[in-house]
């Protein structure tokens, strides 16, 4: 498909991390006409991203944030963040008073607070914007991102993020935009498992799943997994998407939250178990709809 993109002022921005949902995000703030910085950590990703889109790579986090007035993160974890963000080398370093950083990474609330406190220290901006929708929404420019931080800096960030995104939106200070995520796994993690037993009984009485699943789409059990995971799921399909091992990263902050909060996830944690069993299959880079693997496995009983 084809993004169209609004009309924002051009802005000097930098993308830290051309990752599966890296590399499509920045490419669409060049396409929106920004002028982009962007840094990897394997730098030849840079430079092809460079050649392909314009703009210009660079060697370290703090060169590519020199200058810009926004900066835009998505790497692995809180270990990951910390580093691209701090010390010599960091993007901190590199940012003038009153550039904002946008972190879309998957982390943990407490480390957004922390880099927001230290980012308010220099007189930086920092809004914690986890995104949900996957590879294809990222390729596409249709994310969905859920910011936690102050409404200015917020204010400032979602014009221009809106070249990747079909929804932006607040939820709150500090960290509301990483637990509004580990809500959205929540349901993910939950709706896959419903998903994966509704199939393997439907495969188990003999019917035809393809269609059953197209007729129980357009009532009640319709959802995003169904439409776009159940068809794949009945072919044993899962050389794609968003891989089992990263579900299981989100899912660890997800419980380590609960367990500050005082929640009780008892699906949520069954199904953390099920993805390690998963993980034991070999499928850790499988899709997380892989899940019905375990449930065409031979019972032991």
């Amino acid at each position: 498909m084809t993004k169209t993109y609004d009309s924002v002022p051009s802005h000097r921005v930098a993308f830290i991390g051309l990752g599966v949902m890296g590399g499509p995000m920045a490419g669409h703030l060049a396409a929106a006409g920004h002028q982009v910085s962007v840094y990897n950590r394997t730098a030849a990703k840079a430079v092809a991203w460079a050649a392909r889109h314009g703009g210009r790579a660079a060697a370290t986090p703090r060169e590519a944030a020199e200058g810009a007035q926004l900066v835009f993160v998505c790497v692995g974890n809180d270990d990951d963040l910390r580093s691209v963000l701090l010390g010599d080398d960091g993007v901190y370093a590199g940012l003038a008073a009153g550039a904002i950083v946008a972190d879309h990474t998957t982390a943990s609330a407490e480390v957004a607070v922390e880099m927001a406190a230290l980012a308010q220290a220099r007189g930086l901006g920092f809004v914690d914007a986890p995104v949900s929708g996957g590879e294809a929404g990222a390729v596409n420019g249709l994310l969905t991102v859920m910011c936690g931080g102050d409404e200015t800096a917020f204010e400032a960030v979602r014009p221009v993020a809106m070249a990747y995104s079909r929804a932006i939106t607040r939820v709150g200070g500090s960290g509301a935009g990483q637990r509004a995520k580990m809500v959205n796994q929540i349901c993910i993690a939950g709706l896959v498992q419903g998903l994966a037993e509704a199939i393997a009984f439907g495969e188990h009485a003999g019917l035809d799943m393809k269609q059953v699943l197209d007729v129980i789409g357009k009532g009640a059990a319709q959802s995003w997994q169904l439409d776009n995971r159940g068809q794949t799921m009945v072919d044993d399909r899962f050389d794609f998407g968003f891989a089992v091992d990263w579900m299981r990263k989100d899912l660890g902050l997800v419980l380590a939250e609960a367990r500050r909060n005082g929640s009780r996830l008892p699906v949520t944690a069954l199904v953390d178990q099920f993805y390690a069993d998963v993980q034991q299959q070999g499928g850790g880079r499988w899709d997380t709809s892989s899940l019905i693997r375990r449930l065409r496995e031979p019972r032991q009983d």
